[in-house]
């Protein structure tokens, strides 16, 4: 690749996201204890809904999800699920998480990450951070997580960079080398 030549995101084949071993290690609800009915959510990354499903659930008929992926089949799918089930609180995008300019500012109580940044082309996740920051309500949180080995576009002095910019409220750091890092980030006080 040439010096001057910008990397790709990291796409996975949707089933990957959604199947029945994942679904043995992994619940689509694992989120649900940060949400609470009537509650906005931002699922970034969302890939074919694994967790905006869940959520949805959880925030009820009054709240929403956002869902958001760069991959048109993902949301596709993930429409057809949502319609499948009866679910009129996701609001499915086609989008880059850098630019969510359709979510209001200070709009979600929770921002999903999940495996998000560590996948997105270096050059967005500054711009996707600031997309969080702009749409987390005053009291809002989200869970950053992000794995590391060869198809990371994260080491971890990026990481430790991104944190920097939220107040930490938990986190962990996998045991293997390739476990994801997490936490539970809000905004710093202005």
């Amino acid at each position: 690749m040439a010096a001057n030549e910008e990397k790709r995101d990291k796409r996975f084949p949707l089933f990957v996201h959604d199947n029945v071993f994942r679904r043995l290690f992994d619940k689509p609800n694992s989120f649900c204890s940060y949400v609470a009915e009537g509650q906005a959510v931002a699922d970034l990354g969302c890939g074919p809904g694994f967790y905006s499903l869940g959520l949805a659930e959880c925030v009820g008929p009054e709240g929403r999800v956002y869902a958001v992926d760069s991959d048109e089949k993902a949301i596709r799918a993930l429409e057809k699920k949502a319609d499948k089930r009866g679910y009129h609180n996701i609001e499915a995008r086609v989008s880059s998480a850098s630019d969510l300019r359709f979510i209001k500012d200070g709009s979600v109580d929770f921002v999903l990450a999940n495996g998000l940044l560590c996948s997105m082309a270096p050059q967005y996740h500054e711009p996707t951070v600031n997309e969080i920051k702009r749409i987390l309500k005053p009291k809002g949180m989200a869970y950053l997580s992000a794995a590391r080995g060869f198809y990371s576009y994260m080491d971890k002095a990026e990481w430790e960079r991104i944190l920097e910019g939220f107040k930490v409220e938990r986190r962990g750091d996998g045991f293997s080398w390739i476990a994801d890092r997490w936490a539970t980030v809000s905004t710093k006080p202005a």
